[in-house]
């Protein structure tokens, strides 16, 4: 607030003249919630997943309930990442059966590997491939993204919950989910791996031994319950190895 706008794209930076006000930092906020309590829930979160799965990521003064960030007031500043989809660059053989675990820093493109690894299961694999899309991001309705032919989304569900749902009704023979980031999503997890059916998911760590050494993803280590690990790189190259953590 109070400085000009900032395109990024890739390497490259423009600046629009015009400085930012809270009118246009609310006028975002209310046009991408459409003034919705339920769209707007994950603001405590930080964020807020617009219509077409565009994340806008919040700044300005939280507020705190029993310890924990409940909702943002006077927002100050806002990040828009546009979602985007890229078909057809995931081809790797050794991915199309087994769990897969796709690792990278932010920005490095997660989402836009697993959606068209999602894919490449759903044409070419054995089975359905069931997805628990909880903020929208993956395949978001109305966006136009192609989800293979035997694919099935549950969105806006929490992923362990999502995942036992999954199970019950659908009879998937890969579940797929975005960005683990608690205890609860390992859980839910390794209890899919347990009822056999192969898994893909993302993960935040810019390496194999710092994803070993973070203390949130020890039982998706210790339980072995992946095969296949996909690192990506920034400038959007990827290396497949098996998963091994010593």
């Amino acid at each position: 607030m109070g400085f000009p706008v900032e395109l990024v794209c890739g390497a490259e930076s423009v600046h629009i003249p015009q400085k930012v006000t809270q009118q246009d930092l609310l006028f975002v906020i209310n046009m991408a919630s459409k003034y919705s309590p339920w769209l707007a829930e994950t603001i405590s979160q930080g964020y807020l997943t617009a219509p077409g799965g565009h994340r806008i990521g919040l700044c300005g003064e939280a507020v705190m309930k029993d310890g924990r960030m409940s909702n943002i007031r006077t927002p100050t500043s806002l990040c828009i990442r546009v979602a985007r989809d890229f078909s057809g660059r995931v081809r790797d053989q050794r991915l199309v059966s087994g769990s897969v675990l796709i690792i990278g820093q932010p920005g490095s493109g997660k989402t836009t590997f697993l959606r068209d690894l999602i894919r490449l299961r759903s044409d070419h694999g054995k089975g359905c491939v069931a997805v628990v899309d909880e903020r929208g991001e993956i395949f978001p309705f109305a966006s136009g993204f192609d989800t293979g032919r035997r694919t099935d989304v549950l969105t806006g569900c929490r992923k362990k919950e999502g995942m036992e749902a999954l199970l019950r009704t659908m009879g998937p023979e890969t579940i797929a989910v975005d960005e683990i980031t608690s205890r609860e999503d390992c859980d839910g997890l390794v209890h899919a791996a347990w009822c056999g059916v192969s898994l893909i998911a993302t993960a935040h760590a810019a390496s194999k031994e710092e994803l070993c050494k973070r203390e949130v993803y020890k039982p998706l280590v210790a339980g072995r319950i992946f095969d296949m690990l996909v690192s990506l790189r920034k400038d959007k190259s990827w290396t497949v190895e098996r998963m091994v953590c010593i």
